[in-house]
């Protein structure tokens, strides 16, 4: 599982990308949800990937490992 920073297609505006989960829908949007709200920041989840608003990658990484799932920061 990679957490990732993003632009691309947004007018320059990053995003935090959390790619490679494996999760059925409604877990995901679950997690999703408790992600953007630890993060206080907006997002989505759509084609199998959680978008959080802004560059959250150091806190998405511990707040994955408190559940017991390893992350991996990818990108720069």
């Amino acid at each position: 599982m990679r957490v990732l920073r993003e632009t691309k297609g947004r007018k320059g505006k990053g995003v935090t990308l959390v790619t490679g989960l494996g999760l059925p829908d409604e877990e995901m949007a679950a997690l999703g949800r408790e992600l953007r709200q630890r993060c206080g920041s907006g997002g989505t989840v759509k084609n199998g990937a959680i978008e959080i608003q802004g560059d959250h990658r150091d806190q998405v990484v511990v707040l994955l490992g408190a559940k017991g799932i390893k992350a991996k920061k990818a990108g720069g």
